[in-house]
């Protein structure tokens, strides 16, 4: 078929365009912008696109796939309603052309669903099983976040944000889960839902579409996660799951990681992906068992040590005996706080010197404003940027930078900074290093964008102290 894709830019819709033509389709694409790295991607791949939308570029395909961003108004979609050409969303396509027949692991959850369907992914492979991927991430070894292959399973990430303009429910819901983890549901993309129960509507629909010979892993320690999949055990199997519990895969003692009496040296750290860790051995000794594996625990956990993490998750990006720079995707104040923590436990001694750039749909808004001034506890200084995009939301509806560093002082016992922008908050982080001369710092960097480019910056700023 001739499949054109209108938002090809975007990294899921550039790795679905890529396994469409493995699949022996013709595919090609537009955007407003495509930038590197999915512009050098797509030339490698010898997929077409072009820069700019024209409503004869849909002329004589046989399927349109509309990505998430493009709305009403674009002159493709305007070209394809009006000739009535067939069209799906992303999530559809992968639905029809990619995930049909497979057993699909869902990861969904407000946190964690990146590193732990890259974390089930490598698990399983390493074990034999050859899954395939698709996930929006890069794994920190270069890896990409898909994977097209032959074998009986496949590995998504279910994000809970709605599909395409004319599909407004989540994306998860079609993507035929035999087997579902929900790691946590705390309130999110504030743009799209208005509260914490439209975002549980979609959830339990998602467990709806489990099957009895499926299961569904959810975190124990979320209430509102167990009341869903309370509801859906008339028809499907649960389990909760948590680290460091008897019945857990795994176990801290001693300030180290085990798995019964084995001592493990995974390449990350914090309860929060010890706990990602934890659902994924569940997950994968359930499918390992099926498939009759021998010595399944002990592959899993041979696999688990080789993981080698997720780019933009607790990635150092520079590391001395004084001086730690680490950059974190963290921007819900659930996972800023979390990630605080386990930086502080795996780097004792070290003064942590907390950025956070407010870029995310729910952080430009204020439903969180009390919750980050309670979430940067265990920072020695924290600096946080105004706001990345002013004109996002109205004055009545945005974060307060300016009143929430007023409130960390004594909600987070934090020196504040208030930042106008990126290239300033770098300014303010080189006048007060000094101060730091005789101790050790990290600095963690928390931001879901790019962060005005700051990095090559700080790593010369923390490179530089003796």
């Amino acid at each position: 078929m001739k499949i054109h894709l209108i938002g090809i830019g975007g990294i899921a819709m550039g790795n679905l365009a890529s396994m469409l033509r493995s699949l022996g389709h013709e595919v090609s694409g537009s955007d407003a912008g495509v930038y590197p790295p999915m512009s050098d991607k797509l030339k490698e791949w010898g997929i077409p696109y072009s820069e700019g939308f024209d409503a004869e570029r849909v002329k004589g395909k046989d399927l349109i796939v509309v990505g998430n961003a493009i709305s009403r108004g674009n002159p493709e979609v305007e070209e394809v309603l009006n000739s009535g050409l067939e069209y799906v969303s992303m999530s559809a396509a992968l639905e029809r052309y990619i995930l049909a027949g497979k057993k699909v692991v869902v990861v969904a959850g407000t946190h964690g669903k990146t590193t732990t369907t890259f974390l089930i992914h490598h698990l399983l492979k390493e074990t034999g099983l050859n899954p395939g991927l698709f996930v929006g991430g890069i794994r920190k070894d270069g890896f990409p976040g898909f994977e097209f292959t032959n074998g009986n399973y496949f590995v998504i990430e279910g994000d809970e944000y709605d599909t395409a303009f004319f599909d407004k429910a989540s994306k998860f819901l079609h993507y035929r889960p035999t087997y579902a983890v929900l790691n946590a549901l705390d309130f999110d993309h504030a743009d799209i839902f208005k509260d914490i129960g439209e975002i549980e509507t979609m959830f339990s629909r998602l467990l709806r579409l489990v099957p009895g010979n499926g299961k569904v892993y959810y975190w124990a320690g979320a209430a509102n996660l167990k009341r869903i999949c309370g509801e859906a055990s008339k028809f499907v199997k649960s389990e909760a799951f948590e680290f460091n519990k008897k019945d857990s895969f795994l176990t801290w003692k001693k300030g180290e990681l085990y798995s019964g009496e084995r001592l493990l040296r995974p390449g990350f750290f914090g309860n929060h992906n010890y706990r990602n860790a934890e659902v994924a051995l569940r997950v994968c000794e359930e499918i390992l068992k099926k498939e009759n594996v021998p010595k399944a625990k002990e592959k899993l956990l041979d696999a688990l040590e080789s993981f080698p993490g997720v780019k933009r998750r607790q990635e150092i990006l520079f590391e001395s005996a004084r001086s730690i720079l680490i950059e974190d995707f963290a921007h819900h104040p659930v996972a800023v706080e979390e990630t605080i923590r386990s930086v502080k436990q795996r780097f004792p001694g070290f003064k942590i010197i907390s950025l956070f750039e407010p870029r995310s749909a729910t952080s430009h808004r204020n439903v969180f404003q009390k919750e980050y001034s309670f979430a940067f506890k265990g920072s020695a200084v924290t600096m946080i940027t105004e706001i990345y995009n002013l004109k996002k939301v109205s004055k009545d509806s945005r974060l307060d930078v300016k009143k929430l560093i007023l409130k960390l002082p004594k909600h987070s016992g934090t020196l504040p900074f208030y930042c106008k922008d990126p290239k300033d908050l770098v300014q303010k982080v080189r006048k007060i290093l000094p101060q730091f001369e005789k101790d050790k710092i990290l600095i963690l960097a928390m931001s879901n964008g790019a962060f005005g480019g700051i990095y090559p910056s700080l790593k010369e700023l923390v490179g530089s102290r003796k």
